[in-house]
């Protein structure tokens, strides 16, 4: 008679602590087989990238590192999920299945409701845990602010593990060689993976580097220091938000730097509330939040397209930008809505267009944050104001001297510090004197001109009758009756 079992999935919570699955299969009376799976739709996906890939294989190492003491491991299966889920229950008498809710694109959410019903159908239990406040199946946000408090201020669970006796002979989906071979490597200019890692971030943000947060956190050099850089974790799970919300605000330095902790605080909420949003409709990966907008024409210049995702745009702070998401997966949040910014309103483009871009080149990509904020900076919600940023404005206010861009665009290493932010307008004479020779491309677009129609186009479309009826409609559903806390 095969053994029965729980089963712990791992999907965004890749840590030991503050774990409920682990917590409710470690007080069952059955042993459990923690797995992750990694599936081939998942490699596939147009918002998929290897780091992330990476992120979550090293990750799972650093779980099975501290596991290996009390001789247990996650499994890391390479299969559609329902597959490796009739497998194990043809195995072993499962049970249950222990995971946490995921907030995560429609490919997830068909994923998730193909696997409910093969479990349901085998007589399986699967105990789905909310996670960070984020509530499932509500209409509207009525109290939600205060059912968040409840979850922040509520005990950590203290997960402590028992010695494992449950072993699987063999792995019949394992990673292919060539595969492993990818998710094994790691750039050094990512941010370490694991729990471990995040916790030291955490610690020294508390210690030291976050008493400059509320000064430096748009510019893009100060802030790489000075910002949380807990992002990553929060976005894979090697963090929960209250892990993070409660060593902030119960650390000893906590009244010295209360601007900078409670700005980090706030921006934790906010994040739950943007994944909340994501979480009600998942449809937002693929189209305007305020259906309004749909109609909304774009020009979709397959040239200025290519310039962005390159980062010779021939604005400094743009490209800069760009080429330092693509070796570090991090800028800040003011440099990616100035991304957003100019592609979708100086460049004219449709924000279908360039979203899935930046979610592989971002760390800590979150399906919830990525599209409901990329869509904000669009202009695609209708209930909140349009901000158009002027690249050489954010260039002249957050890295006047240019020392974001000239690390990031080695071209304009040797401009003169008053030509870094439109080294257009050198002339010959200027060449001549400073004796440097430019091999950078010209801007990509009339600065002014495009900025005063991206203007009249999205205010204008805003007078829709669709448009506004839809922001009836979202107001409805999305805003929060919020409370403050001091």
């Amino acid at each position: 008679m095969n053994r029965e079992i729980n089963i712990v999935w791992i999907k965004r919570d890749l840590r030991l602590s503050d774990h409920a699955s682990f917590g409710d299969a470690e007080q069952s009376d059955l042993d459990y087989l923690p797995i992750y799976i990694f599936e081939p739709s998942f490699f596939e996906a147009d918002d998929y990238s290897d780091r992330h890939g990476q992120f979550i294989f090293h990750s799972l190492k650093v779980m099975n590192e501290s596991l290996s003491s009390v001789q247990r491991e996650v499994i890391c299966f390479c299969a559609p999920a329902e597959t490796v889920f009739h497998y194990l229950s043809s195995e072993f008498l499962v049970n249950s299945v222990f995971s946490y809710q995921e907030s995560g694109t429609r490919k997830t959410w068909d994923r998730d409701k193909a696997v409910a019903q093969l479990l349901n159908e085998k007589g399986i239990a699967w105990k789905q845990f909310q996670r960070d406040g984020i509530i499932r199946g509500i209409t509207n946000r009525k109290h939600w602010d205060q059912g968040w408090f409840q979850v922040m201020e509520a005990p950590l669970i203290n997960n402590n593990y028992s010695t494992g006796s449950l072993h699987l002979e063999r792995n019949p989906f394992p990673l292919d060689e060539a595969r492993m071979k990818v998710l094994e490597e790691y750039s050094e200019h990512f941010q370490i993976p694991g729990e471990i890692a995040a916790m030291k971030y955490l610690h020294s943000f508390c210690k030291e580097r976050g008493k400059n947060y509320s000064r430096h956190i748009s510019k893009p050099t100060e802030s790489r220091l000075s910002c949380g850089r807990i992002s990553p974790y929060l976005a894979w799970g090697n963090l929960s938000v209250r892990q993070a919300y409660q060593y902030v605000n119960l650390h000893e330095n906590y009244q010295k730097n209360k601007r900078s902790f409670n700005g980090l605080l706030t921006r934790l909420k906010w994040r739950c509330h943007f994944i909340q949003k994501f979480e009600n409709e998942c449809d937002y990966e693929l189209r305007c939040v305020n259906k309004g907008y749909e109609t909304l024409k774009h020009e979709n210049n397959a040239n200025l397209i290519e310039a962005w995702k390159h980062g010779t745009t021939g604005f400094p702070l743009v490209d800069a930008c760009m080429r330092c998401l693509k070796t570090t997966g991090w800028i800040n949040f003011r440099m990616r809505a100035m991304l957003v910014s100019i592609f979708c309103h100086h460049f004219n483009c449709d924000w279908k267009k360039g979203t899935y871009h930046l979610a592989q080149l971002f760390l800590d990509y979150e399906p919830g944050i990525h599209f409901t904020q990329f869509q904000m900076q669009a202009g695609t919600t209708g209930i909140n104001t349009v901000r158009i940023y002027n690249p050489i404005k954010q260039s002249k206010d957050h890295d006047p001297k240019g020392i974001f861009i000239k690390k990031w665009v080695p071209e304009l290493e040797s401009i003169p510090e008053e030509f870094i932010h439109e080294p257009w307008n050198m002339t010959p004479l200027d060449r001549a004197f400073s004796g440097v020779e430019i091999d950078y491309p010209s801007p990509a677009v009339e600065l002014l001109e495009s900025g005063r129609m991206a203007r009249k186009r999205i205010w204008g479309h805003r007078r829709n009758t669709d448009v506004k009826n839809e922001s009836r409609r979202i107001l409805q559903r999305h805003v929060r009756n919020s409370k403050k806390r001091k």
